[in-house]
């Protein structure tokens, strides 16, 4: 029952939805994307989108038939430091303009253990898209206590080279890896 509520609540594919799946769209006040790189060897920089909007389709009968998109404007990114938050959004980073967006739409799902599962998916960012995987972990489907309705949520994390989208300034004295955490909370749609 684990492994089927995990590949329902993460699995993914095309993004065609079939008769028995259900739509959630994520709760953008409890879904958080966190970054880190290292910077210059002296410390650990951190960085967070939230507010993103998102879909999952629920297929509990054929996971495989289930799918996720997500979207998050660039100009959302905080960082803890307003003057770093500015120098990502001109050009020797993202070059940003409003309406610029981080995408992410699944195109498969492997479940490897009762709660876990790797969601690959087309990222696409600074206007490269590349494939992903998300190494996910389910963390708890059921009715949320205060909403009343069914509630999904699970946590991911995966690396990214940021050169490998363009944005590979200073690199490599400033960490081209970037590590990524994901907390992402899903409500059924009405």
């Amino acid at each position: 029952m684990k492994s089927t509520l995990l590949a329902a609540a993460l699995a993914v594919s095309a993004t065609t939805a079939f008769a028995s799946a259900e739509k959630y769209t994520l709760d953008s006040s409890h879904s958080q994307v966190l970054f880190s790189y290292n910077h210059l060897g002296f410390s650990t920089t951190y960085g967070m989108f939230s507010g993103f909007e998102g879909e999952i389709m629920f297929d509990q009968e054929d996971p495989a038939a289930s799918s996720v998109t997500v979207s998050m404007p660039v100009v959302e990114m905080i960082t803890g430091w307003k003057p770093r938050e500015d120098h990502f959004m001109t050009e020797d980073f993202f070059g940003v303009t409003e309406g610029d967006l981080i995408t992410f739409t699944s195109t498969g799902i492997e479940v490897t253990g009762e709660n876990t599962a790797n969601i690959t998916g087309d990222l696409t960012m600074n206007g490269v898209t590349k494939s992903v995987v998300l190494d996910a972990k389910l963390n708890q489907v059921g009715e949320h206590p205060m909403a009343g309705k069914p509630w999904a949520g699970f946590d991911a994390t995966t690396t990214l080279v940021r050169s490998e989208f363009d944005l590979g300034q200073f690199a490599p004295f400033v960490g081209d890896e970037v590590e990524v955490r994901i907390s992402v909370e899903a409500q059924k749609a009405d």
